[in-house]
């Protein structure tokens, strides 16, 4: 809910829960798979994304970059990001 006037025009900011409830939501819908969920939490922790120049990660960079293209078009629809 938003209390100050005007306020509707500026996003809000994205917290921790917003995050959760997007990649649970699709999750449940089937848009992203539990392997785009492990990516996301290891790499979450590793505080960087995955390097496709890297053999090990190119993989993983797939499954990074598809759970955040999905991810961002639900966190842009409720306008919490651009």
């Amino acid at each position: 809910m938003r209390f100050i006037r005007d306020m509707g025009k500026t996003p809000r900011p994205c917290f921790p829960d917003d995050i959760f409830r997007a990649v649970k939501s699709l999750k449940e819908r089937r848009i992203i798979r539990e392997k785009h969920v492990q990516v996301m939490n290891v790499y979450g922790h590793l505080e960087r994304p995955p390097d496709p120049r890297c053999e090990e990660e190119a993989r993983s960079y797939v499954l990074w970059d598809q759970a955040l293209d999905r991810l961002a078009t639900v966190l842009k629809t409720k306008d919490i990001v651009r």
